[in-house]
Formats: structure tokens, C-alpha cells, sequence
């Protein structure tokens, strides 16, 4: 009987890690020993962002610090905002960063100094520029005049005044920072592992994290929650939602946003989230996304039941596109914010995979496959030249 292949690596173990843990069967998120739960609730985005690069917590007179250079790193190159220009119109978000995100090397002079501090440095830059790419492009591809940083407001803030043009209240501002803690990092997921793929071979940190966006790019890992915005879109109505579910599951598709690999129970981030979702709908009297994703929980978890006798909980991209859309943020600018608020995990785990002192130095990825194309025999296919084929 052939050997079982463990199919996509699910269940090996590639590496030790210090960044993060996820307990599918708890239900629990936890980075550098910190629960989740607890950030959310008391930490910013970049006290995370500091945790996690700098693998403990700041005191306050180093957070007050750490914030004013990521602020003093937000604005980006002329070239690029250039380049952003001349691109289409109609170009792919994720294309786009892909493409704008290694090119910011060319303007580091530091950029294959292979030392943990400039890699550190590396970091805040790209976790800073990120988002000014991201704010800037939707407005260039809307024909909107880019708005520029303000230095004086946190991330989350600073990020919805350059999208909207408009400084957001602190209620949302702080809505929004906890959405980009709760993604900041989930171990090896698919985009981080290829980053870390590319840092084992020593390459520089722009093109890890552009690995990273190539994989974030595919439908099977980014773009889940643009599909449960979608989703709610065509729905559109309570009543409908009984029909819709059934009807997709009659078919045997998927109800986007439900379900997820790891957790086997709630996922912690879609718990928070659903909190910022109904209380940002109470306080702008823009209810209607709210209800309609609890709607679609609770029957696609009634049906799921009834059906195949199981249980099956909302995942991290249920509710944050009625949180995003709320805030005016474009569906198509969900997974790029997804990528804004990853990058310090990715940061962090290229700086790991480079110089983990656990690991020997000269370590590269390299797995193995089972060849079962064609043999012709014992010794291999027979070449036929050309003229007697």
C-alpha cells in the first residue's frame, strides 16, 4: 500500500517558531505569549507592531518613540508615486503592490545589509509605506488628488484620512487599529511561509514580502472577505437569506466566511470582530450589513447541522467586510488591507527565518516530491529522434 502524502504540508512541522500559536481545538491566537483577547482590548497597532518585531513589550517612553519614526517612514518615494500614476486604471490592487512593493529597495540604501537591525529598519519602512500605497493608488485609480500622511495620527487613523480625505472620529479610528492587530500575524499560513521560503535563501526583505503578496493574491488564501462582501451585496435582504443559503448549499457550495482549517471552534478574531461590527452599525445607524451577517451565520450554522451533523463557526473574514465597507473602504481594497495589516507578521518572520539562533545558519527550504510520470521501463524512456516520430 503507497505511503500517505501529508498533501499541502497540513500537520508537519517546518520550523520552531517564537512569533505566534494558534489552538484550532481552543480556539485561542496568542503573539510572543500575549492572548489575542488582551491586545485587542488594550494594545494599538503599534505597540503589536513593536511586539512583535521586538519580541516583548515597550515601555511607554519606547512606544512614544517607536511611533514617531513609523509615522516619520509613511510618505513614499516620488518614483513610485510615479510609477503609480502611469499604471492602469483598471489594474489589480494586489498586482500592483506586487509589483510597487519590491521596487521600494531601489530606494534603500540598506536594502542587502543583512544584519537583524536592518532588517528591523527594513520592517518599519515597509509596514509604514504599506499603507500609504495602498490609500494612494485608490486614489489615483479614482482620479482623486493623493492625500498625504499626517504624521501626527496613529496608523489606523492616518490610513482612513489618506483613503477618505477625511479625518475619522476616534471611535472608528479605534475600531479600525484593533482590526489590524487581530491580522497582524497567524503563524504559517500560506503567504508568511512563502515569505520565509524566500528569506531561507537569503534573499532581501522587499522581495520576501513580495512573495508574500503573490500568494496573498490567489483566491484560495486572500480575497475570502471581498467574496463575503459580495455575498452580502447579492443578498441583500433578511428574507432572502433562507433561499440564498440553501440554495448554495443544495449546489454544494460554500458559504464564504464560515469555516476555517485551523479552528475547530470559534475563531477568537471573529468574535471581536463581530463586536466592532454591531457596535459601528448602532453608532453610525447603518445597521443593515450587521444584521444581515448574523442572519447568514446563524442559518448556514443551522443547515450545516441538519445536514451533516457538525458545527461550523464564522472565520476572521466574516465581519470585517460590513466593518470595512461601513468605514467606506472599497471591497476591492479589502485583501490589500489584509496585506497593510499583515505586513509586521511577515516582517517578523523573515527576521526569524533569517536569524533564528535555533537554526543552523545555511538552512534553505527544500522538500521533496514523488515523481509518478511516465518511466518506459527499468531504465527510462527510449529518445526517438525527430524525423521518425
Amino acid at each position: 500500500m503507497p505511503e500517505t502524502k501529508d498533501i499541502g504540508l497540513r500537520g508537519v512541522a517546518v520550523a520552531d517558531t517564537k512569533i505566534s500559536a494558534v489552538d484550532g481545538e481552543k480556539g485561542r491566537l496568542i503573539y510572543r505569549g500575549y492572548d489575542i483577547d488582551e491586545l485587542a482590548r488594550y494594545s494599538s497597532f503599534e505597540e503589536t507592531v513593536y511586539l512583535l518585531l521586538y519580541e516583548g513589550l515597550p515601555t511607554r517612553k519606547e512606544l512614544e518613540i517607536f511611533k514617531e519614526t513609523l509615522a516619520s517612514e509613511r510618505q513614499i518615494p516620488v518614483g513610485i508615486i510615479r510609477h503609480l500614476k502611469k499604471r492602469k486604471k483598471t489594474a489589480n490592487t494586489m498586482d500592483v503592490l506586487q509589483s510597487v512593493i519590491p521596487m521600494l529597495a531601489d530606494f534603500d540604501n540598506d536594502a542587502r545589509m543583512e544584519t537583524k537591525g536592518a532588517n528591523i529598519k527594513k520592517s518599519i519602512k515597509l509596514i509604514a509605506k504599506m499603507a500609504t500605497i495602498v490609500a494612494y493608488w485608490d486614489r489615483i485609480r479614482k482620479n482623486c488628488d493623493i492625500i498625504k500622511p499626517d504624521e501626527r495620527s496613529g496608523h489606523a487613523a492616518n490610513f482612513l484620512y489618506m483613503l477618505n480625505g477625511k479625518m475619522p472620529d476616534e471611535e472608528t479610528a479605534r475600531d479600525f487599529d484593533i482590526c489590524l492587530v487581530l491580522h497582524a500575524e497567524h503563524s504559517f499560513n500560506a503567504s508568511t511561509f512563502a515569505a520565509r521560503v524566500v528569506a531561507s535563501t537569503h534573499a532581501q526583505m522587499y522581495a520576501c514580502v513580495g512573495a508574500a503578496l503573490g500568494a496573498l493574491s490567489g483566491e484560495l488564501h486572500g480575497g475570502a472577505n471581498t467574496k463575503v462582501m459580495s455575498m452580502l451585496l447579492e443578498i441583500d435582504k433578511i428574507e432572502r437569506v433562507e433561499k440564498w443559503i440553501n440554495s448554495k448549499l443544495d449546489s454544494r457550495g460554500k458559504i464564504m466566511g464560515m469555516g476555517h482549517t485551523v479552528y475547530k471552534t470559534l475563531d477568537p478574531r471573529a468574535k471581536i470582530l463581530s463586536g466592532i461590527s454591531e457596535k459601528l452599525a448602532e453608532r453610525t445607524g447603518n445597521t443593515k450589513w450587521f444584521e444581515l451577517s448574523n442572519k447568514i451565520q446563524d442559518v448556514t450554522r443551522s443547515e450545516f447541522k441538519k445536514r451533516k451533523g457538525k458545527d461550523i463557526y464564522p472565520n476572521v473574514d466574516f465581519y470585517s467586510p460590513s466593518i470595512y465597507y461601513v468605514m467606506g473602504i472599497d471591497p476591492e481594497l479589502f485583501t490589500p488591507v489584509f496585506a497593510i495589516s499583515r505586513m509586521p507578521g511577515w516582517c517578523a518572520h523573515i527576521i526569524e527565518e533569517k536569524f533564528a539562533e535555533a537554526q543552523p545558519k545555511a538552512v534553505i527550504y527544500r522538500p521533496e516530491a514523488e515523481y509518478i510520470g511516465n518511466y518506459c521501463g527499468l531504465e527510462g524512456c527510449k529518445y526517438v529522434q525527430l524525423e521518425r516520430r
